[in-house]
C-alpha cells in the first residue's frame, strides 16, 4: 500500500509513535489500551491495534489484559540513548 499517496502514516511510523508515547513519561508505567488509543486518536484505531500487536510479538512491548508497557529491553535501549526522535 502506498501510504504517502493516502497521506496516512506508515506502519513503522505508527509503531515508533507508540513506543515514544510509552517511553515519554518518567518513570515509565503501564498504560491502558483505552488511554493509549485516546492519546493516539489522530491515528486509525485498527492501525494502532495492529501496531501494538506487532510490537508485542517482536518483544518491544509487554501486554497484560488491557495494559501495555515497554519491555525491559526497550527501556534499557532508551536509557542508553539509543531510542530518539
Amino acid at each position: 500500500m502506498d501510504y504517502k499517496s493516502l497521506s496516512m502514516p506508515a506502519p513503522r511510523e505508527i509503531e515508533r509513535t507508540i513506543v515514544l508515547v510509552l517511553l515519554s513519561e518518567q518513570p515509565v508505567r503501564a498504560r491502558s489500551l483505552r488511554e493509549l488509543r485516546r492519546e493516539l486518536r489522530h491515528l486509525a484505531p485498527l492501525e494502532v491495534a495492529a501496531a501494538i500487536a506487532r510490537l508485542g510479538v517482536e518483544g518491544v512491548l509487554e501486554r497484560r489484559g488491557e495494559e501495555v508497557w515497554p519491555s525491559r529491553a526497550t527501556r534499557r535501549l532508551d536509557e542508553l540513548g539509543l531510542i530518539a526522535v
